[in-house]
């Protein structure tokens, strides 16, 4: 769905005509920070994280998500664009995988109200809501807009990939 939200950073596309994480990181921040344009679209859901797309165009796309407490998206990609996101409300933990990708090397990093992360093509986390009983919400950006994801499971070997999803599949 697209909205008259128009979140293209101040710096405008890099060539080629998609944004860079900062870019993205900026366009999150300033999105987070005037929730009034989108904060009653928000919905809880029970099943699974609620997530909706808010803007699509042809250099980047912005989603928001709410979280429930024990939500994640498990460890995933972003299908070769680069993405940034920032919590409104609550905290998220990220957590990634360094150095050779095994399961010693997982680093967890608390992203709270008013934090964002911003990060390239070829990055791999998993994000979730932490909390044992505080909802969490978050703006998410990503250039160019996702075409597929690939999901991960963190063995003791490292990561295996176990699908790539389509963008029609959300």
């Amino acid at each position: 769905m697209t909205m008259a939200i128009r979140p293209v950073s101040p710096s405008g596309p890099r060539p080629g005509g998609f944004l860079g994480a900062r870019q993205l990181a900026d366009v999150v921040r300033r999105l987070g920070a005037g929730p009034g344009d989108w904060l009653g679209r928000v919905r809880l859901n029970a099943a699974g994280r609620w997530y909706e797309r808010i803007h699509l165009d042809d250099t980047h796309e912005v989603w928001i998500i709410s979280w429930l407490p024990g939500q994640a998206t498990g460890f995933h990609d972003h299908g070769g664009s680069a993405g940034a996101f920032a919590v409104v409300w609550g905290t998220l933990m990220e957590c990634r995988v360094a150095g050779a990708a095994a399961p010693e090397h997982v680093f967890a990093k608390p992203v709270r109200a008013g934090a964002s992360r911003a990060f390239g093509p070829h990055y791999i986390h998993d994000v979730r809501n932490a909390s044992a009983s505080a909802v969490a919400v978050s703006v998410h950006a990503y250039s160019p807009p996702l075409a597929r994801m690939t999901r991960y499971e963190l063995t003791p070997a490292g990561m295996a990939a176990l699908r790539t999803e389509a963008a029609v599949a959300w």
